[in-house]
């Protein structure tokens, strides 16, 4: 308890340099949360080998579902623990069940396992981003926090960029199953330096969890992640199976929102969506994840098939992007922590991200790679005004006691974006595709994609000429399609931003903004674990 005096932070006075410790807090969230954004990254690259050791090519999708869908029912049910019991303990249990995931989806010897221990992984995962943002929610004063956010967006650049790197490498040299066990090493990390260095109040909740609410959202969402995934892929969208999920999903919503209004003890409150600037950044997030979450799966996908790139350095074909991201979080949050401004960045990163979406939606097959780095980058300069700043937002929106779950509500909204983002893109995009096929390349280019409109590097080389050529041209005009979906959507993401209203960020936690945001009790960060 040696760091008791120094974490302690009281209402009218913080230090104007954070603590040694706090910065070992800081170091140690980092890498819980380049778990939870590598891992996937990892596995994807992974997947080819797994499948054909444990066979299910059909149930392939799964893999990657069920941690998708797990993470986000878990996620608002992790952020509103955190705010009933106390953010270290739930948060450390949450790597916990993470790390006992990956060591039981090393271990599977079929597919049904792998899926089954996915989940499980996911479950976990959806605590480790929301105890990330919601920790430094506690420890950091919003008008401090943007001097951080050039770590977050940096941790994700790597994630993005050495993630298929990594996880090639491990998959050539280690075999697949150390995909998952690389999680074990630095999840024990984070483990042992959030336990010896994170102090924080002991919380005990005498209200109970709203299990009729958590019950409810995870139908809901659950229905929501299904008809995105299986839409217009496995079943039509008109089919029985997408309406009737369609249905369930809209009835366990709708019945989820009414039960918040009546219970004691809500999962999500509905009171911190009266903030107009905490329901304008679940907008703008849900709309950062619907844009970024599609442009960096279908960016790879043009260079390697249109432009010939290699697919083993896929992740350094984002560079442009994600170095353009990081560098713009990077400026953003020192200007917003020197001068407590910050709706220039909602505004104008909304601006940047339609506007580069729609460029990247001009490349046809004679577009050069250093015009479409040049694209990219403007996306990432977008990315990057929006990124941080609108959880920044969102926490300074709210009192400290729903600091968890408004954490956790902003990540939901981001990742509700990306499955829809991925797949309304999807859907264009493959139509499109099978569309332009048919055109230039008659019944053989139906063929071709008739199972999928995505073709790895060996299908490409082992088409005729003229097919590869037509096939360049399909992939070009369905990333046109879907990348001018994605400025269509950027600009809604401005129109919210211009409503956002600047109110003061708080100087310490706890204290109360100019609205009334924030007003309660201090997080006193004192010896007490």
């Amino acid at each position: 308890m040696a760091d008791a005096q120094t974490l302690r932070t009281e209402p009218d006075e913080q230090p104007a340099k954070q603590p040694k410790s706090v910065r070992l807090v800081l170091l140690a969230l980092m890498i819980t949360m380049m778990l939870a954004m590598l891992d996937n990254m990892i596995v994807g690259t992974a997947m080819p080998t797994i499948v054909g050791e444990l066979g299910g090519l059909e149930h392939l999708s799964w893999v990657v579902t069920a941690y998708t869908l797990a993470t986000a029912v878990a996620t608002p049910v992790w952020g509103k623990l955190g705010d009933m019991y106390g953010r270290k303990g739930v948060f450390m249990t949450s790597i916990v069940i993470f790390l006992i995931g990956s060591a039981l989806s090393g271990m599977a010897q079929n597919m049904g396992e792998l899926i089954g221990f996915r989940a499980v992984q996911g479950l976990g995962a959806g605590g480790l981003m929301v105890g990330v943002m919601a920790i430094i929610g506690d420890l950091i004063p919003p008008r401090e926090r943007g001097k951080y956010q050039g770590m977050m967006a940096g941790v994700m650049a790597i994630a993005m960029i050495g993630g298929p790197l990594v996880g090639g490498t491990i998959t050539d040299n280690l075999g697949w199953r150390w995909a998952f066990y690389i999680n074990l090493p630095l999840g024990a990390i984070a483990l042992a330096s959030i336990g010896a260095v994170l102090h924080l109040p002991r919380k005990r909740a005498k209200t109970r969890i709203d299990y009729a609410g958590v019950v409810l959202l995870t139908v809901g969402i659950t229905s929501i992640v299904l008809v995105t995934t299986w839409g217009g892929t496995q079943y039509a969208w008109s089919s029985a199976r997408i309406t009737g999920l369609i249905a369930v999903g809209v009835a366990a919503l709708v019945g989820f929102v009414f039960w918040q209004t009546r219970v004691a003890e809500p999962v999500v409150p509905l009171h911190i969506f009266r903030s107009r600037n905490f329901t304008l950044m679940s907008v703008i997030g849900f709309i950062v994840g619907f844009v970024m979450f599609g442009a960096t799966l279908y960016l790879p996908l043009y260079q390697q098939s249109v432009q010939g790139a290699s697919a083993t350095n896929s992740g350094l074909l984002l560079l442009p992007m994600l170095g353009a991201m990081l560098i713009t979080s990077l400026v953003a949050g020192r200007v917003t922590t020197n001068t407590g401004r910050y709706k220039v960045f909602p505004v104008a990163g909304s601006v940047l991200l339609g506007v580069g979406m729609y460029l990247l939606s001009t490349m046809d097959t004679g577009t050069s790679r250093f015009t479409s780095g040049v694209f990219m980058a403007v996306v990432g300069l977008g990315m990057g005004c929006l990124m941080q700043i609108t959880m920044l937002v969102a926490q300074n929106s709210v009192e400290m006691k729903d600091m968890g779950v408004a954490s956790s509500s902003t990540t939901l909204f981001r990742t509700l974006g990306s499955s829809f983002g991925v797949a309304i893109m999807g859907a264009l995009f493959n139509n499109r595709v099978q569309h332009v096929m048919s055109e230039r390349a008659g019944t053989l280019g139906s063929k071709i994609t008739e199972k999928s409109a995505q073709l790895d590097a060996k299908s490409l080389e082992k088409l005729p000429a003229a097919a590869r050529e037509a096939y360049q041209h399909a992939v070009s005009e369905g990333t046109h399609s879907a990348f001018l979906l994605g400025a269509a959507v950027a600009a809604l993401s401005l129109a919210a931003a211009v409503f956002v209203k600047e109110v003061p960020l708080k100087e310490a936690p706890g204290r109360e903004g100019a609205d009334g945001a924030g007003k309660g009790a201090p997080a006193r960060l004192d010896g007490a674990v």
